[in-house]
């Protein structure tokens, strides 16, 4: 049951094998549909795994690990970083836990160290929820409900619902953080498509400051070799087909794996480090409703009235 760097034969999570021993990440959800495999944790409403015919297309970790690089967690109240995790409603200063230390930032939301509960499980979905309680710099109530489907096609569906049960309107950004591959071909051969117009120019701090037209190593519009590239940028003025934006890996023998995301996700963050545990390159993909700092900038920031609820819409789709 080990899903680090290379899919296992013949991986498998029984319910008593779940119910016997502890995982890092807490139980672990199980769909099969033909040869498709998603496992998602119960920290984080995590994907840990996706795949299809044996092709493992999500990046993963061990049993006693957590997800390196936030992979798989999804993400709220709020995607990627708030600046010195300050931001202010109505006039009053509201200070966020720093989270992310190095850069004196609150990053990736409140739920990343959350376990969530199960609300409905069948043969090909899952469905977790958990709750958003009053807490330093945040003083709202909601309830962040995500749920998995393996699709007729044995593609991935996700959605994300966060619930307003606070007694006013709360200000929110929803994202994912999954990080793609294509079984064991190498990164650096994969070939990054994603189309957008418009890029967000980020100081040393990953704080957006100003937007650029997508040019130069920036431009993966046409396809660009993930290669010997390294970037952490967010992308907007999506390319939208029938509702739908699509970010594409390519293997040399033509193979690809997608991340599809809903207009409601007006915004991706490409992130290509090499710093991922035991590979030479990751890419990660993340769907968002907006981007960093959007509690003090407003760019895609979305307010939730009471008794109110929002869905994104995500997913991963494959051709093998």
């Amino acid at each position: 049951m080990k899903y680090g760097n290379a899919m296992p034969a013949s991986p498998s999570f029984a319910a008593d094998q779940s119910e016997t021993r502890r995982f890092a990440t807490g139980r672990q959800f199980e769909l099969r549909r033909d040869d498709a495999l998603a496992v998602i944790t119960e920290l984080a409403a995590g994907l840990r795994l996706y795949s299809r015919a044996g092709v493992q297309l999500t990046e993963s970790f061990g049993d006693d690990d957590i997800s390196p690089g936030a992979t798989g967690i999804t993400l709220a109240p709020w995607a990627n970083r708030v600046e010195d995790g300050i931001w202010y409603l109505d006039g009053k200063k509201q200070q966020l836990d720093i989270t992310e230390a190095s850069r004196n930032n609150a990053s990736h939301g409140l739920l990343r160290n959350a376990g969530y509960t199960l609300v409905d499980e069948s043969e090909f979905s899952v469905t977790l929820e958990a709750t958003i309680f009053p807490q330093h710099g945040y003083p709202f109530l909601l309830r962040h409900r995500v749920r998995y489907e393996l699709d007729q096609a044995l593609d991935l569906r996700v959605s994300q619902t966060l619930v307003n049960d606070s007694q006013g309107a709360a200000p929110f950004v929803l994202g994912a953080h999954p990080y793609l591959r294509i079984g064991d071909v190498a990164p650096e051969d994969l070939v990054l498509t994603v189309r957008a117009s418009t890029r967000l120019v980020a100081d040393d701090r990953l704080i957006p400051r100003s937007t650029a037209a997508v040019a130069g190593d920036y431009d993966f519009s046409a396809g660009a070799a993930v290669g010997s590239l390294l970037v952490d940028v967010a992308l907007t003025d999506l390319s939208f087909d029938g509702g739908v934006a699509r970010q594409t890996l390519t293997a040399p023998d033509g193979r690809s794996v997608s991340l599809v995301q809903d207009e409601n996700c007006q915004y991706v963050h490409v992130f290509v480090t090499d710093t991922f545990p035991g590979r030479s390159k990751a890419v990660a993909i993340e769907p968002m409703t907006g981007p960093a700092n959007a509690f003090n900038s407003g760019d895609g920031l979305r307010w939730l009235a009471p008794g109110e609820a929002f869905t994104m819409n995500w997913g991963i789709t494959a051709s093998l």
